[in-house]
Parts: structure tokens; C-alpha cells; sequence
């Protein structure tokens, strides 16, 4: 099963790293680290600069069953790379599934593969999906047929437990879970838009679509 991320500049680490630690544990995984071109990529500011090697280059990856877009704060070089956008338009064509997380999503919407389909992204991006067609939706994971968007971030790694049942079954996705300690309980209730207190929300309105 070969699962193709793709990484670039001024992405979101978790992102990408996140939930690669969880699919990358299904059986028969041949993981394949992917840019633009091989070599060095630089994640965004908030995840301070890590650097990220692509081992393969998009033209080296045809035809991976499952394509994983992380997402980062800045998504026009990508969004508007024609390049990238006719590979994973032509990747989606025979992959199993076709995976974002966070605003990878308007990389997905920008190829064109979620026309018509309901979608997540970071609630900051949520309204740019419809744009490219979409159906956005406020929700943590969302499957629309071979299409599954995570939302912001952390909900990169719930994406990846709920791919991971699709392809190797819910006992073995539990198992993970477990080897891994997947058991979340932050110290704060303020993940979401309806959760956040006011000030909090004050705080992140500048960031707020319009």
C-alpha cells in the first residue's frame, strides 16, 4: 500500500507529521515522502522552520493508493502551483483514498476533486472551500466517497485513525490507538468555535473569514 505525503515550504508540521505516525504503522505501508522536488523543505513559523526531506519528487510518485496534503497557514503558492494541482488531479484519479488535513483541503478543492463533495478545513479556511465547489462542513473528519478531510491541525491525527480502520480494520486501528497512547485530555475546552470562551474568541477574530 503505497501512501504518497506531500510536503512544501511554510507547512504546518503536525500536519504532515501527525498523522504519518499513525498511518504509516498499517500493514504493508510503503511510505513515501514527496515534494514538488526532492530535497529540504521548511515548515511555516509555527512550527518553527523544521525541516522536512522529500525523498521522491511528484513526477517519481504516479500512482500511490493513498495521497495525504497537510495544510499550513499560506496556501497560495501552492493552491495556484499548476504543476502540483495537474498531479493530484491525476493522482486522485486511481488512488484508494485521497486525504488533507487542516488547509490542505484548498489544495484538494483546487485540483478540483472535492466539486460537489462535502468537506472540513480549519475554521479560518472553512467558507474558502466553497469556492472550489464544495460543501463545507463543521466537522472533525469528513468521508465524501474516496475523499476524507480532516479539520485544523490536531484533527490530522483523528483523520489518520479513521483512514486506518478503512484500510486494516477497526481492531487493528484500536491497537494503535493503544501502542501509540492516543488518549487526549487537554487541560482546556476551547478546540473549537463553539467551545471557545468570548475572550478567546475576541482574541481569534482577526483570523475569522469575513
Amino acid at each position: 500500500m503505497e501512501i504518497a505525503l506531500f510536503i512544501f515550504d511554510r507547512m504546518t508540521s503536525l500536519d504532515a507529521v501527525g498523522p504519518l505516525e499513525i498511518i504509516g504503522r498499517a500493514p504493508n505501508a510503503d511510505v513515501k515522502i514527496v515534494g514538488k522536488t526532492a530535497g529540504t523543505v521548511r515548515a511555516g513559523k509555527s512550527s518553527s522552520g523544521l525541516g522536512l526531506i522529500a525523498d521522491y519528487a511528484i513526477a517519481d510518485v504516479p500512482s500511490p493508493d493513498i495521497l495525504l496534503i497537510p495544510g499550513g497557514a499560506d496556501m497560495s503558492h501552492v493552491t495556484s502551483d499548476r504543476e502540483v494541482l495537474d498531479w493530484v488531479r491525476q493522482v486522485h484519479e486511481t488512488t484508494t483514498w485521497t486525504t488533507s488535513v487542516c488547509t490542505g483541503a484548498l489544495v484538494l478543492g483546487a485540483a478540483g476533486v472535492l466539486d460537489g463533495k462535502r468537506a472540513t478545513t480549519h475554521w479560518s479556511a472553512r467558507t474558502q472551500l466553497a469556492e472550489y465547489g464544495a460543501i463545507p462542513v463543521a466537522e472533525r473528519v469528513v468521508i465524501d466517497g474516496k475523499a476524507m478531510t480532516g479539520a485544523g491541525v490536531s484533527a490530522g491525527i483523528d483523520m489518520a485513525f479513521t483512514l486506518f480502520g478503512m484500510v486494516a480494520g477497526d481492531e487493528h486501528a484500536q491497537f494503535v490507538q493503544l501502542l501509540t497512547e492516543y488518549d487526549p485530555r487537554p487541560p482546556y475546552h476551547s478546540g473549537s468555535l463553539e467551545t471557545a470562551p468570548a475572550a478567546v474568541l475576541e482574541r481569534a477574530r482577526p483570523f475569522m473569514p469575513s
